[in-house]
């Protein structure tokens, strides 16, 4: 068989497999392929292009097919929907394993970077990190709503919350008394928990020369720079630093039409925890660049005097995007700007 491209839709046990060969026509279409049955069909066919939607396992998988001497693209799911010829009311497996295989075919699709076991092993502590402080705010916040209901009412700042909460304890009835001591304890159990993880972000930042330079950027430090390699590794998927930014979401909507250019917000596409760092990033240069006299920090505060305290947190972010993109794709050829 003269295949070349194979689109596979992933699943937990059952698995779709489309291949087409040169001018298009199908070949081979397996509707349900289980799940230990999938290696050894893949290692069965000639040498090609394989597709899969990037979703749950799609770099485990890849990785897997690149060792059997395949070519793996990963899809962002939402560019395989409009070539799925059945339409919403069509969506089984064997339509999606089509699309991807069309998908696939484009000339001007765009992939998803594949990551690295190592890559994928960063990316665990954090996304376990990350799911550690939303349980400490949501403990945080439970904390605040028992407490109204007795007239203890406490701002959103969470060592305040911390602090009174320990002082109205003895005003507080029996298991009331019990339940926010508990909550309590449990913030401090957190609390814990997620100063274990940022020691270990910090000792990945130290051993790894990429987190390293990228650290010498303003706005970025052992957190973001970690997440940065960790999510696109060397940034050669992407063209340049503006298809990096435009792929994290940094960049305005276009509404334009008839030769008139309308921009709206930011599109906030692609991961928002790699967004959030580099938002919150760009707030911490913004508000120290006052008592700077570096040229970033001008440019920071002109910005910002002249479009306003958040379009200038966007743009700074989006210039450090634009900036690790050079770090990661150049490497030691790329001259930090003073």
């Amino acid at each position: 068989m003269a295949i070349l491209y194979v689109g596979i839709d992933l699943a937990k046990n059952v698995f779709a497999l489309h291949a087409v060969d040169e001018a298009g026509r199908a070949v081979l279409a397996r509707p349900s392929v289980p799940r230990g049955k999938l290696m050894e069909l893949v290692a069965s066919l000639p040498a090609c292009t394989i597709g899969m939607e990037a979703c749950s396992g799609a770099h485990h998988w890849a990785r897997q097919f690149q060792a059997l001497g395949h070519t793996v693209r990963l899809i962002a799911p939402k560019f395989v929907v409009p070539y799925r010829l059945s339409g919403k009311r069509g969506k089984n497996d064997a339509a999606d394993a089509a699309a991807i295989c069309e998908a696939l075919q484009r000339p001007h699709m765009r992939f998803v970077p594949l990551k690295s076991e190592a890559q994928q092993a960063q990316l665990t502590v954090h996304r376990a990190r990350q799911g550690l402080v939303e349980a400490r705010t949501a403990t945080i916040n439970r904390i605040r709503g028992l407490l109204s209901e007795f007239g203890v009412v406490l701002p959103l700042k969470a060592a305040t919350v911390r602090r009174e909460a320990t002082a109205a304890l003895e005003d507080l009835p029996g298991q009331a008394n019990w339940v926010i001591g508990d909550l309590l304890s449990e913030v401090h159990h957190l609390d814990e928990r997620i100063a274990q993880y940022d020691r270990l972000i910090v000792q990945m930042a130290r051993e790894d020369a990429r987190a390293q330079q990228l650290m010498r950027l303003g706005g970025v430090g052992e957190t973001t720079a970690t997440a940065l390699v960790a999510t696109i590794g060397s940034g050669h998927e992407f063209k340049c630093g503006r298809q990096l930014a435009a792929w994290l979401g940094l960049v305005p909507g276009q509404y334009s039409s008839g030769g008139k250019a309308r921009l709206g917000r930011i599109t906030k596409a692609g991961d928002p925890y790699l967004r959030s760092l580099l938002v919150m990033g760009a707030r911490a240069l913004l508000n120290a660049a006052k008592a700077k006299t570096d040229s970033v920090s001008r440019w920071a505060i002109a910005l910002a005097e002249r479009r306003g305290y958040w379009k200038a947190v966007v743009a700074i972010a989006a210039k450090n995007v634009r900036m690790a993109w050079a770090v990661l794709d150049r490497g030691e050829r790329f001259v930090m700007p003073s």
